[in-house]
């Protein structure tokens, strides 16, 4: 789609000519402020005065927008994996934004890890009962890993 309208009116000049305003848009006055080389003899005094209002739009038939969904905040278990201790922690990753630690390291078997976490995790009401028995299992399969390997990696 093109919109376009005009108005002109030469310095000295009772008649203007024009086109209408479309669809409530209104033209913008501007100034002529300089010429470059014409080759009919025309320089800068010909068109001092000169009034040109105009206003052109262009737009595609049809519009659209893309949006992107809104991905959900997530819980992630963080690990630190040591040869006489395994720490575990708690973080919410908001996508887009970052990681939030929602707990320090709780290492096992300094203290009871899984048992620090598990009141942790009971003291954020946000967190539903399913997604708690699914992080502490988690954390529980990662404690028995580490505990067969005996705190190696390989």
């Amino acid at each position: 789609m093109r919109i376009s309208m005009a108005t002109v009116q030469f310095p000295g000049a009772s008649a203007t000519r024009s086109l209408p305003p479309y669809e409530g848009l209104r033209p913008s006055m501007v100034r002529v402020s300089s010429v470059g080389p014409c080759s009919v003899g025309l320089n800068r005094r010909h068109f001092q005065g000169l009034v040109v209002r105009a206003v052109t739009v262009d737009a595609p038939e049809k519009l659209g927008v893309v949006v992107k969904p809104i991905e959900k905040p997530r819980l992630v278990l963080k690990f630190i994996w040591l040869e006489k201790n395994i720490g575990l922690a708690l973080d919410q990753v908001i996508p887009g934004h970052g990681t939030i630690p929602l707990s320090p390291y709780y290492f096992w078997p300094r203290k009871d890890a899984w048992e620090e976490l598990k009141t942790k995790l009971e003291n954020k009401p946000w967190i539903s009962q399913k997604r708690m028995i699914i992080l502490l299992n988690q954390a529980t399969d990662i404690i028995n890993l580490w505990q067969q390997s005996g705190g190696n990696l390989s």
